[in-house]
């Protein structure tokens, strides 16, 4: 271990860092303050220490020795992985967040062999003294452990940076209030915009440096030619699986200005190798899923906490069948699958009755007649700040994953003179969830997106005229005992008239082969590009 590593190690056993701590916006200065001098101080003692301790030549040996093997390693690293670190424009001063993972420790690295001066940021973005658990469960310590033994390899210096004000401003209680009115927001695109290149720019704002960098899969093409009034890109990354630029997408041009992704020039497998390379402390982590601030903690025990509970009743969406009781809406996405605990399944959330906390659900979810094409898309923001001037034949991102849609685009303004774009896209998607976000491509560029809104025309799935009236029915207790569901395939005259109740209406038991096969297969088409949030929600309702 270099002599540094070992008397900063010991030092911190007997003075243990502090995390920063930003108790509002308007300790922004404090901060900056606090960053600089705790990195100035720490290089003075270690300096002081070192001209004390008169080292011995064993240990000078050694630690020229580990400093030596580093260089190595940097000068047999193929130039194709650092294309993404602008190493043309070394040295630059960068600002590199890390969490304790493979990808941004192998960022810092790239960073570092290209030349740059760097800086690592940790931040802790969540700490509620209410909630029971909520920072003990969080594994952030080990995280931070991973992140401090990353950065001694190369004697990068390690700041902490504790947003948790911000975090729970921006972005929990946003979370909390679109729940309680029925949609389903994105918590990664919001810490993205808000938090990693929003609060903790203006945190660093006085450190003067020239790019922040993250572990991000994706890519952004700064202009050659210096003139900085031209705009910056986002384009898409190497690795299309793992690709970012859906989380990427509402950035501002101003935000994308000062990013740098070394990541976005090569795959997973890549990263994993050099982390091998590099020869990582946590170069077998695993990848971390979820959301942190949730730590172990049940999505469903943290609404319970915020919204609380409210029972409502659960109806077939084509025959108005009183099938069960929920909890709250709240707890419930549209495409949902887990979590409705009714027999003769598989039945999925097709649409919700905010007003009335009903859940209209359904097993013919796939079928050709509920065709999900037209939605409208609002809070736009465009990386050239105004609507592409092709609105025909773009691509488009409903879900973080590799599958796209070709789709056309026509802007309208509504009532309050906002731009809200209708998007028609080129296949059918039944999971499209007010909230969630859909971002928009030209070839291989990420032009910018905007918010799903809850009103697709009639484009929703179909809820009969039964149905709707059971759901504003004041006393729902005259509603009795929930009826004996039967299953999908049986074929019984008492299921065929349930059904001509609702006109208009698919008959499912007439369909009921052709619709399995079809579930089945489009089911499997779109496994890999499924709703991110989604999947996260059913693990843990």
């Amino acid at each position: 271990m270099p002599l540094r590593t070992r008397v900063m190690s010991a030092l911190c056993l007997h003075f243990p860092p502090k995390p920063l701590r930003r108790e509002n916006p308007a300790a922004a200065a404090s901060i900056r303050h606090f960053l600089y001098f705790s990195t100035a101080k720490s290089q003075l003692v270690f300096s002081t220490l070192r001209s004390l301790s008169s080292p011995s030549a064993t240990a000078v040996e050694s630690e020229s020795s580990s400093l030596s093997s580093i260089s190595s390693v940097a000068k047999a690293i193929d130039p194709g992985y650092l294309s993404c670190s602008l190493p043309e424009k070394k040295p630059l001063k960068v600002a590199v967040l890390v969490s304790g993972g493979v990808d941004s420790s192998v960022a810092l690295r790239l960073l570092h062999a290209a030349g740059h001066s760097c800086t690592a940021f940790y931040l802790k973005i969540w700490f509620q003294e209410d909630f029971q658990n909520f920072w003990s469960e969080c594994p952030w310590e080990e995280d931070l452990k991973y992140a401090r033994a990353v950065c001694d390899q190369v004697q990068i210096p390690l700041e902490v940076v504790h947003l948790t004000d911000e975090y729970w401003n921006n972005v929990v209680s946003y979370i909390i209030d679109e729940y309680r009115y029925g949609r389903t927001p994105n918590p990664d695109v919001l810490c993205n915009t808000r938090i990693k290149f929003g609060a903790f720019v203006d945190a660093i704002g006085g450190m003067n440096f020239d790019f922040i960098a993250s572990g991000h899969y994706a890519k952004v093409v700064h202009p050659d030619n210096g003139n900085k009034d031209d705009p910056s890109t986002l384009e898409l990354s190497k690795d299309m699986v793992k690709d970012q630029t859906y989380f990427l997408s509402h950035l501002s041009q101003s935000q994308l200005k000062g990013l740098i992704f070394p990541l976005g020039c090569m795959r997973k497998e890549e990263v994993r190798r050099l982390a091998k390379i590099f020869e990582l402390p946590n170069q077998d982590r695993k990848d971390s899923q979820g959301i942190c601030f949730l730590g172990k903690i049940k999505f469903s025990e943290f609404v319970a906490r915020h919204i609380g509970e409210e029972e409502g009743v659960i109806l077939e969406a084509e025959t108005g069948d009183f099938l069960g009781k929920h909890r709250g809406f709240w707890f419930y996405t549209i495409g949902q699958r887990q979590g409705l605990r009714l027999p003769g399944g598989p039945w999925y959330v097709v649409e919700k009755d905010v007003q009335n906390n009903v859940v209209f659900v359904s097993r013919n979810y796939f079928s050709v007649d509920k065709r999900r094409r037209i939605f409208r898309v609002g809070s736009l923001r465009w990386f050239n700040c105004s609507p592409p001037s092709q609105i025909t034949q773009l691509k488009c991102k409903v879900r973080h994953g590799p599958g796209f849609y070709t789709c056309d685009l026509a802007i309208e303004v509504d009532g309050n003179g906002h731009d809200i774009a209708v998007v028609k896209l080129s296949e059918d998607d039944q999971g499209l969830a007010a909230g969630q976000f859909a971002a928009f491509y030209q070839e291989s560029t990420c032009i910018g997106s905007g918010v799903i809104l809850d009103s697709w025309d009639d484009q929703g799935f179909p809820v009969c005229a039964k149905a709707i009236e059971i759901a504003k029915m004041k006393d729902k207790s005259k509603l009795g005992k929930p009826v004996k569901i039967k299953v999908a395939a049986q074929s019984t005259k008492e299921g065929e008239s349930d059904l001509k109740e609702c006109e208009g209406k698919v008959n499912l038991t007439s369909l009921n082969g052709e619709i399995a096969a079809s579930n089945e297969r489009m089911v499997s088409q779109k496994a890999t590009s499924s709703n991110y949030l989604l999947k996260f929600l059913q693990q843990l309702l």
